[in-house]
């Protein structure tokens, strides 16, 4: 392809804070940089139903501190078809786009670099998810509010489980990661964290009853992340019923409270230096990267690392998790 003269933007998969930030850093260092902008509406969906708009400066006015997306988000099935991306690409160049910058989480950077392999477009990613799943950054936009969701909920319920001497099981998202339910438990001053990543290596309930619960408390909380892998919270609650009947225990599942809110000035300033660095990116000619955040500098990640290779816990997390829980 030539030089570029005008990129799309969508936002894909489930939303995050700081994706309007990101947005905005995208809409705004594009123009700056001379090029033209468009909004795609609904990620890929939009793409393929020509649901696109010009964007000007004053589109992303007054959004930085906006939880979700303006730009909304939605499955799409024809995109995952090649008649689907075939449409998507006509609709690109009905408009005269000419590369894209994609927020979201893995899925939709998969779609991405199929998209970019088949027609040859220059495509950035900058990784939306509170998960914190993607390899190649040290965090995610979204993450750390979520975050801190999670943290203000848990201290409201530790209240209750104080008062009542109840063993509380708090499910938390991350469907194939522990991010969210390790950093929590550490932050929130819970006994354990129970996470996919060691599903397969010990029994992590029966690790907390018999050494991480000490008989002496009257009350404990537990972060479950929501993986199948884990079988969630209700699951864990089931089991301490019927092989631990002398605890009182109760579920908490926060689910979709995790995703929204405003959100907080870490998001805002990543989403904002990964939203310039997606357009440096394509004006130095990268294509099917993603944005990604390395010991605070920005690094450029090959979608083929990004999706493929999994994000490992540190294990150092758990054993000061382990450590503080006495």
């Amino acid at each position: 392809m030539g030089m570029i003269k005008s990129i799309g933007i969508l936002t894909s998969g489930g939303d995050a804070p700081g994706m309007n930030a990101a947005i905005r850093a995208v809409t705004r260092s594009a123009i700056y940089n001379g090029l033209n902008v468009y909004g795609v509406y609904r990620g890929y969906k939009g793409l393929v139903t020509d649901e696109i708009q010009e964007f000007r400066s004053q589109n992303v006015s007054n959004i930085i501190q906006m939880g979700g997306t303006i730009l909304k988000t939605a499955r799409c099935k024809e995109f995952t078809t090649p008649e689907g991306r075939a449409q998507a690409y006509e609709n690109m160049k009905k408009h005269d786009i000419d590369a894209l910058v994609i927020i979201g989480g893995d899925g939709s950077l998969t779609g991405a670099r199929i998209f970019a392999q088949e027609y040859d477009i220059p495509c950035i990613g900058l990784p939306g998810t509170i998960d914190n799943d993607l390899y190649g950054t040290d965090t995610t936009i979204g993450y750390d509010t979520a975050l801190n969701t999670i943290l203000e909920a848990v201290d409201k319920i530790r209240d209750t489980a104080t008062s009542h001497e109840r063993l509380f099981f708090v499910e938390v998202m991350g469907r194939d990661a522990g991010f969210l339910a390790l950093n929590g438990a550490i932050a929130a001053g819970a006994e354990a964290a129970i996470i996919p990543e060691f599903s397969t290596e010990v029994d992590q309930l029966e690790e907390f009853i018999e050494h991480g619960f000490r008989k002496s408390k009257s009350s404990s909380i537990v972060l479950v992340a929501e993986s199948e892998l884990t079988g969630g919270a209700m699951h864990y609650a089931e089991r301490v019923k019927n092989e631990y009947p002398q605890y009182d225990v109760r579920v908490t599942i926060l689910g979709h409270l995790q995703r929204g809110g405003r959100p907080t000035a870490h998001d805002r300033i990543i989403a904002s230096r990964m939203g310039v660095a997606s357009i440096q990116a394509l004006l130095e000619g990268q294509r099917n990267v993603m944005i990604g955040i390395d010991d605070d500098k920005i690094v450029y990640v090959p979608f083929s690392k990004a999706i493929k290779n999994d994000k490992p816990i540190d294990r150092e997390l758990v054993n000061v998790l382990h450590e503080l829980s006495i």
